[in-house]
């Protein structure tokens, strides 16, 4: 490549020689007189052969677009053309008696086939025009840069020979014409270049060419003597000069950055145009100076509709970016999918109004938004807040102002005394008693409130509101609670809760302890449910009602639970390795919504079988309906879980809203009676009208669960009555403290060897 590279440069030196050597020669044939004019016309065909060596070289080099090589393949033909009419020129030159000779037919057909192949392979060359608006200002500035050419090759060329005196020579006239047409659509061709696939500089050096015509023109239009001399040693040879150059600067441009278009180039010819209006002022002649006024005209006039057109494009544009400065700003400021104002432009509302006097803000949360999610996808997910969105705005109305800060929280804010807040909020609440969206869900709001007095931070403002919110969830779905003095403690208090969970979770603080399950009839240990406790090395045993709950709003539940599953499977096989394949058939473990959630949960169970050893069989999970109740995600981990071969028990039952739908819905292998329905059960006899309704509950669930095919457990079974009368009713297996306390894995140890003991006696 870089051989080709020298190549096109020394063919490029060797057309800037034969220049060269025509001025020498030329300046030499002036003093000295001597030598055969014929010599003159060697450089043009010597200089358009080297440039066709350069095209073809350059050619050879470089990949270009179909569009570029296209036009340089054209513009070889050019040249090549240019060679062969002006060496047979030449030759007749030599042959020729006449110092200057005619030219012969065959030249000037093959030099007129020449200039025009130049012409329209000029013509052709994309420019990289893509807009209506590039291209109406193109046409603009290339109709300018027409007349203004023109008028001045029409005055200083053409006109003189058409209006002379003297014979007309045809072909002479008709290469002047060429060169003229050559001249002027060169150079209205690059009067506006913008970019496109062949070099901008290649282009303008290939228009050139055509101002080598114009001078050919104006040369002719003189008929001096010796004319013919002057254009073939020293105007004619520039054109080879010029071609080799053009190629040279297409290889040296490609890959390189675009370069930047010129527009002042239509300009020149504002001040071309004044030319032949001095000139015919200073020397009249006889050439009509119709046409070069009316072109003047023209001139002054297409500037005119061009400045008016930039003037309109430059407003439309204006327009455009004031459109788009205020497009994105609103989108910078306002909520895609609601469209309601966004965090940015709530801060700037809350911090101009706050200066002003007395703001309120209730901060609304839409309740479980993420069960909708996960169960029933995204999309019915954004719908479902388009809907909240709507219903939240009709319910404030003009009150206050409604914010979507992200996700499923929204906000409020009014100005004024903090007395409507209250009233704002119950609005909100129950907005929500009826289904909305295109899907008909029920859901719940929460919402905290705060007001602050002119002057308070909003930071400030916006940290009480959300302490509300959090007060207000805590005390369950559909609630709104006023920010108070202090309420921040108990936020801070599940903050260092939850912050102790996960030292203590590192630290291996907790341990798990069993609650027998006990076979009613033999008073027989035939399972155990897992409870975690929680040993602090300072506070000592701390109460499930405390931690859970916070490990629950804190994510920690999973890890903990993961923790209970595996201690409890690790323990049972312990058991059952023990005393043996009878001695335990089942082990529970309390699974919580948050865990079913996690997408690692079956494999937690899996990976906790296989660990242990633990026959799936003997392990059961124990689910509150609440955390059944959880959409389509639950329900595929449930279904891979029992699949496993692990068994489901529904704890609580008979508390839900939806206990008989879930036995046929869910793999629900086992029930636990809820201890609401075990206290009082000992009053009254069976089948008397003193039987209470808790009676019949427990005789409805044990009928079900036995025509259903499953296992059934009492839970809360506080005295040896309640044992009874669960055991008339139908149940076999029960739970409570009358049957044995949560107690350490030992204790359940000696228990199971004290019935090995009894059944081997």
């Amino acid at each position: 490549m870089g051989y080709v590279f020298r190549g096109v440069r020394r063919h490029l030196a060797v057309a800037v020689g034969i220049a060269v050597l025509g001025v020498l020669w030329f300046a030499w044939w002036s003093v000295t007189g001597a030598g055969p004019t014929a010599v003159a016309y060697v450089f043009m065909p010597a200089g358009t052969a080297a440039a066709a060596l350069a095209v073809v070289d350059m050619l050879r080099s470089i990949r270009l677009a179909p569009a570029a090589r296209r036009f340089w393949r054209q513009l070889l033909v050019a040249c090549l053309l240019l060679t062969a009419g002006y060496g047979s020129l030449a030759v007749a030159a030599f042959r020729s008696s006449p110092a200057y000779p005619a030219m012969p037919v065959v030249a000037t057909v093959t030099i007129c086939a020449g200039v025009l192949a130049a012409i329209y392979a000029v013509a052709r060359v994309p420019l990289g025009v893509t807009s209506r608006y590039e291209l109406r200002r193109q046409w603009l500035d290339r109709a300018i840069a027409f007349f203004g050419c023109a008028a001045v090759l029409y005055h200083f060329g053409l006109a003189p020979l058409i209006y002379g005196r003297g014979p007309r020579d045809v072909p002479l006239t008709l290469t002047i014409l060429l060169a003229f047409l050559l001249a002027t659509g060169s150079i209205t061709k690059v009067s506006y270049i913008n970019g496109g696939p062949v070099d901008r500089v290649a282009v303008r050096l290939l228009a050139a060419m055509g101002m080598t015509g114009a001078v050919v023109a104006m040369l002719g239009s003189q008929r001096s003597a010796d004319w013919p001399v002057v254009v073939q040693a020293l105007v004619l040879p520039v054109v080879p000069v010029l071609a080799a150059s053009a190629a040279h600067c297409q290889w040296i441009s490609t890959g390189a950055a675009p370069r930047r278009p010129n527009t002042w180039l239509p300009y020149l010819a504002v001040a071309a145009v004044q030319a032949p209006v001095v000139d015919m002022l200073l020397r009249p002649s006889g050439t009509p100076p119709l046409p070069v006024a009316v072109v003047a005209i023209a001139v002054i006039t297409l500037v005119m509709v061009r400045q008016y057109v930039v003037m309109r494009d430059n407003t439309r544009l204006l327009v455009e970016r004031q459109e788009s400065e205020r497009r994105l700003r609103y989108e910078a400021t306002h909520d895609a999918l609601t469209g309601l104002a966004n965090r940015a432009l709530f801060r700037e509302w809350l911090d101009a109004a706050l200066p002003c006097g007395d703001a309120t803000v209730l901060l609304v949360d839409l309740d479980d938004f993420k069960t909708v999610n996960d169960s029933l996808g995204h999309d019915i997910g954004d719908q479902l807040l388009v809907a909240f969105a709507e219903t939240l705005c009709g319910a404030v109305g003009g009150d206050g102002r409604v914010v979507r800060l992200g996700g499923d929280e929204f906000a409020v804010l009014m100005t004024g005394p903090a007395g409507p807040g209250d009233a704002m909020a119950q609005r909100i609440v129950r907005a929500f008693d009826a289904p909305i969206s295109a899907h008909q869900l029920l859901v719940h709001a929460s919402a905290g409130i705060a007001t602050a007095a002119a002057g308070t931070a909003a930071s400030a403002l916006l940290r009480e509101a959300d302490v509300a919110l959090y007060t207000a969830k805590q005390r369950g779905k559909g609630n709104w609670v006023r920010y108070a003095d202090g309420m921040e403690r108990s936020v801070f208090a599940d903050a260092q809760v939850g912050g102790d969970l996960r030292r203590a979770l590192d630290a291996g603080e907790f341990r798990l302890v069993y609650q027998p399950l006990v076979d009613l009839a033999e008073r027989r240990l035939v399972g155990v449910e897992a409870l975690v406790r929680w040993q602090h090395p300072e506070r000592g045993l701390v109460s499930p009602a405390e931690f859970i709950p916070a490990a629950e709003r804190t994510g920690l539940i999973v890890p903990l639970g993961r923790f209970v599953l595996r201690e409890t499977c690790r323990q049972a096989a312990a058991w059952l390795a023990e005393f043996g394949p009878d001695a335990l058939g089942k082990a529970g473990p309390n699974v919580s919504v948050r865990q079913l959630h996690d997408p690692d949960f079956v494999a937690d169970v899996r990976a906790a079988l296989h660990d242990s050893g633990l026959p799936a069989d003997r392990l059961v999970l124990e689910l509150t309906e609440s955390a059944v109740l959880r959409g389509k995600q639950v329900s595929r981990v449930l279904q891979e879980v029992h699949a496993m071969g692990v068994r489901l028990a529904l704890d609580d039952f008979g508390t839900g809203e939806s206990s008989l739908s879930l036995l046929r819905a869910f793999p629900v292998a086992l029930v636990k009676l809820d201890k609401s329905f075990v206290d009082g059960i000992e009053l009254g006899e069976p089948g008397t009208a003193a039987t209470t309704a808790r009676q019949a509950v427990a005789r409805a669930v044990v009928q079900l669960a036995d025509a259903l095919g499953l296992d059934t457990i009492a839970e809360g079974i506080e005295n040896e009555e309640q044992a009874r009368r669960l055991l008339r009713l139908g149940y076999t297996v029960g739970q409570g403290y009358h049957l044995g306390r949560p107690m350490e894995a030992a204790q359940i140890t000696t228990l199971l060897a004290q019935q090995c003991r009894i059944a081997a006696a």
